[in-house]
C-alpha cells in the first residue's frame, strides 16, 4: 500500500530530537508562553526574514486574530480565492466580516490577479490571498492592487511554509500572514499549532495581547481577547523540524519533478508553475475528467489519493445563507468536480513515485 500521507515516517526519524524538545520543555517548568515559544518565534521571523513572528494556536486563529487587529468587521468585506479550504473563509467570518470570492486562473489553482479590482467596493478592507498547494500566489499584482486601493494584504501560508515569490519567502510578501502548523503541514507540529509573520510592530503587539485574553500584563485585559497561545511543547517539536524544513522541501521538488516528467503522457492536467515561482509541493495536485475512475484505479492499485477539495466554500451548507449564496463561482466548481492529490511526502521512495506514475499511465492507455 502507498499510502497519501506517512507521518510516521516524516516524524520517527527526529524521535531522539522529539524526546530531547519535551525533556528540555519539563525541565524548564515553563508549559505556557515563555522562552521555548520566544525561541522558535525568533527562529522562525529569522526564516520567513521579517521582524516578528507570534505564535498561536493554530492557523485559522492566526489569519483571525490578524484580522481583528485590523479592526474589520462587521459589514467590511475581504477578498478571497472562491477556492481554497473553508478555513481562509472562516477567518473572515468570525470577524464579522464578508467574503468575496474571487476565481481562480484558468490555468491554475490560484487567485486570478486580473479579477480583483472588480471585486473591490467601498466597503474592501482587505485581500487574503492564498499559497495554495504550496505554490506561492501572485503577490507582485495583488500588491500593487491593495496600494492602488489602500488595502491590507494578509497571507494564507498554511501550505507554503518555505515557498519563495521572486526570491523572497511567503510570509514576508504582504502586510501579515497566517500560517498553520497542523501535523500534515511541510513545517507540521505534532498537534494544533499556528503563527502570525509581519513587520508591523504595532500589529505584532496588539496580536501578542489578543492571543492572550487581551492582557500584556498579567490580570490587566487591555480589551477582549482570546485563549490562542502557542505551546512551548509544540513550539519545541516546532524549532526541532524547522532545521529539517528546507531539506524535506527540496525533498519534495525532486518527488514532483519525477511526477511532472512521467505524468505527460496520463491524461491529466499538470500543475502549472510560474518560472517566477519556487513551490515546496506541499500537494501534487492533478486534473482528470474521470477522476472518480482513476482514484477508484489508483485504490485497486493499492495507491491512496485524496481530493483537497470536493466541494468549494459557497457551496458549503454552512454558507447557504451568506452573500455568496446561490451565486456560482465556474471554475472553482469545475476543479472541485476534476482535482486528485496524488501521495506525496518527503521521505517516499521514488520506487513508490514511479509506481504512482505507472497507474497513472497504465490508466490513461486503458480509458
Amino acid at each position: 500500500m502507498i499510502p497519501f500521507l506517512d507521518l510516521k515516517s516524516v516524524n520517527m526519524c527526529m524521535k531522539d530530537d522529539f524526546h530531547a524538545a519535551l525533556d528540555r520543555v519539563l525541565s524548564s517548568g515553563q508549559l505556557i508562553l515563555g522562552q521555548e515559544l520566544e525561541a522558535f518565534e525568533e527562529e522562525f521571523a529569522h526564516y520567513c526574514n521579517v521582524q516578528h513572528c507570534i505564535g498561536v494556536g493554530n492557523g485559522l486563529e492566526a489569519l483571525h486574530l490578524v484580522l481583528r487587529a485590523w479592526d474589520i468587521g462587521e459589514g467590511d468585506e475581504v477578498i478571497v480565492p472562491s477556492h481554497t479550504y473553508i478555513a481562509t473563509w472562516l477567518a473572515i467570518s468570525e470577524t464579522g466580516a464578508i467574503p468575496v470570492p474571487v476565481e481562480p486562473e484558468k490555468n491554475g489553482f490560484l487567485i486570478n490577479p486580473a479579477l480583483i479590482e472588480a471585486a473591490i467596493t467601498p466597503r474592501t478592507k482587505a485581500i487574503l490571498p492564498v499559497h495554495l498547494y504550496g505554490e506561492p500566489a501572485h503577490m507582485g499584482e495583488i500588491m500593487a492592487i491593495a496600494n492602488k486601493y489602500g488595502l491590507r494584504v494578509l497571507e494564507d501560508v498554511a501550505q507554503a511554509q518555505g515557498a519563495r515569490y521572486r526570491g523572497k519567502r511567503t510570509g514576508g510578501l504582504g502586510h501579515a500572514a497566517g500560517f498553520s502548523f497542523y501535523p500534515a503541514k511541510n513545517l507540521g507540529a505534532l498537534g494544533d499549532a499556528g503563527a502570525v509573520t509581519t513587520n508591523d510592530p504595532k500589529l505584532a503587539k496588539r496580536i501578542r495581547a489578543l492571543r492572550n485574553y487581551g492582557s500584556r500584563v498579567k490580570y490587566y485585559n487591555e480589551e477582549k481577547g482570546y485563549n490562542s497561545r502557542l505551546d512551548p511543547l509544540q513550539a519545541a517539536f516546532l524549532r526541532v523540524k524547522l532545521k529539517h524544513l528546507d531539506a524535506d522541501n527540496e525533498s519534495r521538488r525532486k518527488i514532483a519533478a519525477v511526477y511532472m516528467a512521467g505524468l505527460h503522457d496520463a491524461n491529466l492536467v499538470l500543475p502549472n508553475v510560474s518560472e517566477w515561482s519556487e513551490p515546496v509541493w506541499h500537494l501534487f495536485v492533478v486534473r482528470s475528467q474521470r477522476r472518480g475512475d482513476l482514484q477508484k484505479f489508483l485504490k485497486e492499485k493499492s495507491i491512496e489519493t485524496l481530493i483537497h477539495y470536493p466541494i468549494p466554500p459557497h457551496q458549503q451548507q454552512a454558507y447557504r445563507s451568506d452573500a455568496c449564496a446561490g451565486k456560482s463561482y465556474p471554475l472553482a466548481e469545475e476543479l472541485s468536480q476534476e482535482i486528485l492529490s496524488l501521495p506525496l511526502t518527503p521521505h517516499m521512495p521514488l520506487e513508490q513515485v514511479d509506481e504512482v506514475v505507472a497507474a497513472c499511465c497504465m490508466f490513461a492507455k486503458s480509458s
